[in-house]
């Protein structure tokens, strides 16, 4: 079964974005960029995930960073002008983004959020993101994903 196109591809496909769809099934009790890794086939630091983070100054902002690794919100917070920054509490996520958690993504989302990049992004030949539904990854390249969403890029992790 074909998945149907989400907002995200949507917005790949206007941007003339070439990207490989990888559908995998999804264990609600483990969402994490590791096991969504192997499910596609690559290593978790190329399986790119988007968390959704509140600055005590600024609100939120999306920070966009390798599976592998953890958000230094102190770097982060330096970033956006916050004196600090909490992950969005779950029960919020799905208000605030539009996207349901583990599906949380920078493209298409609810509204135009401030967006982090982490650095390493530019390592890697293809990396893979949500695009907005549980059980989907779009493969694609660095560049393209940079120049559809123009993040600051920023060491993160």
């Amino acid at each position: 079964m074909a998945v149907s196109k989400t907002n995200a591809m949507r917005l790949l496909d206007q941007h003339g974005v070439h990207y490989d769809v990888r559908e995998y099934e999804v264990d609600p009790e483990d969402l994490s960029a590791e096991t969504v890794a192997a499910k596609v086939g690559l290593p978790a630091e190329q399986v790119f995930k988007t968390l959704c983070v509140r600055g005590d100054r600024n609100g939120e902002v999306l920070a966009v960073i390798p599976g592998s690794t953890s958000l230094n919100l102190k770097a982060l917070a330096k970033l956006t002008g916050d004196r600090k920054m909490d992950l969005l509490p779950l029960k919020e996520v799905l208000t605030v983004t539009g996207y349901q958690r583990g599906a949380v993504t920078a493209l298409a989302a609810k509204r135009d959020f401030p967006l982090y990049v982490d650095e390493t992004i530019e390592l890697f030949d293809v990396i893979s993101i949500s695009v907005g539904m549980r059980g989907v990854q779009a493969l694609l390249k660095p560049a393209d994903y940079l120049r559809v969403t123009k993040p600051v890029i920023a060491e993160l992790t």
